[in-house]
């Protein structure tokens, strides 16, 4: 472990009134740690920290400098020691984080945290001492971020090729000590440019640099491409928003009743993996669609996904359902469930109860339904057999299989798992909150089936369901909408509902 006092040279100083005028400035109100960590993996949740580096910069030059390896108390993966060079023999003698941990509590105390991607190596810090019972918060800065604001255009912002471009020396790269190193030479050199003096008027120019980097501490979070006035002119109101790449392609769609307010939390959520960084550095521009209310903003997020199918939407992607689960009525009177493929022609109903992707994940339903309702395997085509099923003979059911429990019985807890996954009503208009003063929303359920929805004005009149028909935008229905909407006319909405039965 190394800690010294001393100056560390850093190039191309500035004359020294501008300099001067910058320090003075930048000293008014921080000390910045500029901080590099190395990991036994990309996760915070799970992996450890295996090395810190600590440069302290006081708004002029570097004055002090932290550096130790650390023990994560597990191994690490052979491709990361490839990588940073750093072994387990390396490190099983190294301190533990806890051992450390009040030394980097000193040496950032008061300071802003400033790293190159800073919301990875700050989340880490933070899970490390979490994991200890303490709050580790400070201000922070990335040198991204700042590096897009004081030199734009560069072909690429990755710590080693921004070296490049600017001339800056990266020695042992992938470790902590050398590319906290490498960071604090381009801190340096960022508070130090200044745009063109104006008539001799270095204080100007050097009043720029400081407005910008007060304003990146407070954005620090933002993705390294989005500025605050694109946030701030977001609107707070119910819609889809839509993240895109540097190529223009839609990476994610999301939904909120206030998108301004759902996209911040986006950007201030802590890191949990290198794919979530990632995802957050991708982002190069925000788009938005005004919905009006919080059911046509699912309904449509829903059809978005389905039809982009965005690289970071995990969920709601599918939009292919083959298979249905289906009810119909045998000769003994028993209610029975059953699965097939949605184009199946016999004695079940041409509509599925619900429609999913595949017969495996149509089983996995049923058998969920089976086991909260109390329901038989072999009237739910789960278990093949002439007599009973293998849930009577382990006390589980209750003997429909076999005429021991009546239809009347049984069918009671049919119908109440049907309850579960259909609609109150068969036909019906859902009247919601529009875009704008003087609209209203439409969202039409038409025999069990989701039809679509749309937005009419409040001289809109209907007494059909034609009429409210010829009003919408059809949307295709699937298990996920569904959903969507039985979840929400089992909440507490306050829309009009106009029941066709």
């Amino acid at each position: 472990m190394k800690r010294f006092t001393k100056k560390i040279g850093l190039d191309e100083e500035l004359p020294a009134t501008a300099a001067a005028a910058i320090g003075s400035d930048l000293n008014q109100s921080n000390l910045y740690a500029i901080i590099d960590i190395e990991t036994t993996g990309g996760q915070p949740a799970q992996d450890r920290i295996t090395e810190i580096a600590i440069f302290i910069h006081d708004g002029q030059k570097v004055v002090d400098k932290y550096n130790t390896l650390i023990n994560p108390q597990r191994p690490i993966p052979y491709f990361i020691t490839q990588l940073t060079g750093i072994s387990d023999d390396m490190v099983k003698d190294a301190p533990k984080f806890y051992e450390v941990a009040k030394e980097i509590v000193e040496f950032t105390e008061g300071k802003v945290f400033v790293a190159h991607n800073v919301r990875f190596d700050y989340s880490f810090i933070k899970k490390e001492f979490a994991d200890l019972g303490y709050t580790f918060q400070r201000k922070t800065l990335c040198t991204v971020r700042l590096s897009r604001a004081l030199i734009p255009g560069l072909p690429s912002y990755s710590l080693g090729k921004l070296c490049k471009s600017i001339d800056i020396p990266l020695k042992l790269r992938h470790r902590a000590i050398g590319d906290a190193e490498a960071t604090a030479h381009l801190f340096d050199k960022l508070i130090k440019i200044n745009k063109p003096v104006v008539d001799g008027n270095m204080n100007m120019a050097a009043e720029h640099t400081s407005q910008v980097l007060k304003q990146e501490i407070k954005t620090s979070l933002l993705p390294p491409n989005i500025s605050k006035a694109q946030v701030d002119a977001l609107p707070t109101v119910p819609g889809v928003y839509y993240f895109y790449n540097d190529k223009g392609e839609v990476i994610y769609v999301g939904k909120s009743i206030n998108i301004r307010k759902r996209i911040i939390q986006h950007f201030n959520i802590d890191y949990k993996s290198r794919k979530s960084l990632d995802f957050k550095n991708n982002i190069a521009d925000i788009t938005y669609e005004l919905l009006g209310n919080e059911l046509t903003a699912l309904l449509y997020e829903s059809a978005e996904i389905k039809r982009m199918k965005p690289q970071y939407n995990r969920q709601q992607r599918r939009s292919v359902f083959n298979t249905g689960v289906f009810v119909y009525e045998d000769e003994k009177g028993y209610k029975r469930l059953t699965y097939s493929s949605v184009n199946r022609v016999d004695n079940t109903s041409m509509t599925p109860l619900i429609a999913l992707s595949n017969h495996y994940k149509a089983k996995g339903f049923l058998f969920h339904k089976v086991a909260k309702y109390n329901l038989c395997q072999k009237l739910c085509d789960l278990y093949k057999t002439g007599g009973a099923c293998f849930d009577y003979q382990v006390h589980q059911c209750n003997g429909a299989c076999i005429g021991k429990e009546t239809p009347e019985e049984y069918n009671v807890r049919v119908n109440a798992a049907i309850d579960s996954i259909t609609y109150e009503h068969n036909s019906f208009v859902i009247i919601g909150k529009g875009r704008e003063p003087g609209e209203r929303s439409i969202v039409l359920v038409e025999h069990g089936t989701y039809m679509g929805f749309g937005f009419v004005d409040d001289t809109f009149s209907a007494s059909t369901l034609e009429d409210f028909r010829d009003a919408i935008t059809r949307y295709n229905d699937n298990k996920d909408v569904q959903q969507i909407i039985r979840n929400y006319m089992r909440g507490k909405h306050k829309d009009k509902v106009i029941v066709f039965d």
